[in-house]
């Protein structure tokens, strides 16, 4: 998958996970969630093929980036939390 398209399926990954997510877990705001979801689609898609559990253009991409999405958003309100 390029990079821009993986920025694509990691910002709609990062709305599905604030869906999932919702409470004390998640970053404040649909943004902050977005751009968890850009860096875990990232992060994800590039450590998944790296690994060989999916290659390119698979929907199991969608998937690693929605659970990098989620651990990227859990560890930011860690780091973040007031």
């Amino acid at each position: 998958m390029n990079i821009l398209m993986t920025i694509i399926v990691g910002a709609l990954a990062g709305f599905v996970a604030k869906i999932i997510l919702p409470g004390k877990h998640e970053p404040k705001g649909l943004i902050m969630m977005i751009l968890a979801g850009i860096l875990g689609g990232v992060l994800f898609t590039w450590l998944g093929q790296t690994l060989g559990f999916y290659g390119e253009g698979d929907a199991a991409g969608f998937i690693g980036a929605v659970i990098g999405a989620i651990i990227v958003s859990i560890i930011a309100s860690k780091l973040f939390k007031k």
